[in-house]
């Protein structure tokens, strides 16, 4: 994937930066794995606004994608890679030799024409290919890892993600997680082999307030620069820095509040990623 510079034909072009699309091979998705995607403006069903920020952006359709793998043994050939708006990672459209056709979270070096499979059992360390954890061979960076079997892959999804099989032992295997951190994953959970495309997706600048809007993303306006009625960091004579820890406007500490609450995970989790 290539990042594209603009001339500086305006102030926003001088520094935005985006995407070539260069491996995209497929303008429009295929219309069987899609479903209708309703906006909700951050609104609840009482239509009071319970996500701030949210709103407009361009219309979007959802695509279905295959997150368990869960078609075995039978042989799959990439015949499209796609640009999805609603994930940071490119997807890629897969042909089963029975005819069905799914997409999944494209890794990076899956080409057009490139064979893959899904297998309960020993099948070829490939990229693309997915197998239980057992499987896999330590040291093989692997991407959307499932906790629960069955359950669709939770863990490395999004752009340039990766993490790796360290050990393995007492019907777990050890995993290095995307953020650093060592936890426990049931050895008959799902992964699959590489690394999620799309791996300067990190290096994109937006440029320019509107290429937020477009993304539904709506204006922030700093606690700060707000009056002491709006904020309680509002107020205060010039540019002052709101004079306590940070908080929302109904007074939460936030930027570092711990907020983690169940605790029933904690055993699995060997290192932590600070």
């Amino acid at each position: 994937m290539g990042i594209k510079k603009y001339k500086p034909r305006t102030p926003a072009r001088r520094w935005g930066s985006g995407y070539s699309f260069e491996e995209i091979t497929k303008d429009s998705p295929e219309k069987s794995l899609t479903v209708a995607l309703r906006k909700t403006g951050g609104r609840n069903v009482y239509g009071r606004i319970t996500s701030r920020h949210r709103g407009g952006g361009h219309k979007r359709k959802w695509r279905i994608i295959d997150f368990k793998r869960d078609k075995y043994d039978i042989p799959a050939k990439v015949i499209a890679i796609e640009y999805d708006p609603n994930r940071t990672a490119r997807i890629a459209l897969l042909e089963y030799q029975d005819g069905e056709k799914r997409y999944i979270i494209c890794p990076d070096g899956l080409k057009l024409g490139d064979g893959v499979i899904s297998s309960l059992d020993n099948t070829e360390i490939k990229v693309g290919n997915a197998l239980p954890l057992e499987k896999i061979p330590l040291g093989i960076p692997v991407y959307n890892i499932e906790l629960e079997r069955g359950a669709g892959a939770k863990i490395a999804r999004s752009a340039g993600n990766l993490a790796i099989l360290v050990a393995k032992e007492k019907g777990f295997a050890h995993v290095k997680m995307p953020s650093g951190e060592v936890r426990l994953v049931k050895l008959d959970c799902f992964a699959s082999i590489g690394q999620v495309g799309n791996i300067e997706h990190d290096t994109i600048i937006l440029g320019k307030a509107g290429r937020s809007r477009y993304l539904g993303i709506r204006p922030y306006s700093r606690g700060v620069a707000k009056n002491p009625v709006d904020h309680p960091m509002g107020g205060g004579e010039g540019k002052s820095s709101g004079g306590r820890h940070p908080t929302t406007p109904w007074g939460k500490v936030t930027k570092g509040l711990k907020t983690r609450k169940a605790k029933r995970s904690d055993k699995y989790i060997l290192k932590r990623r600070k």
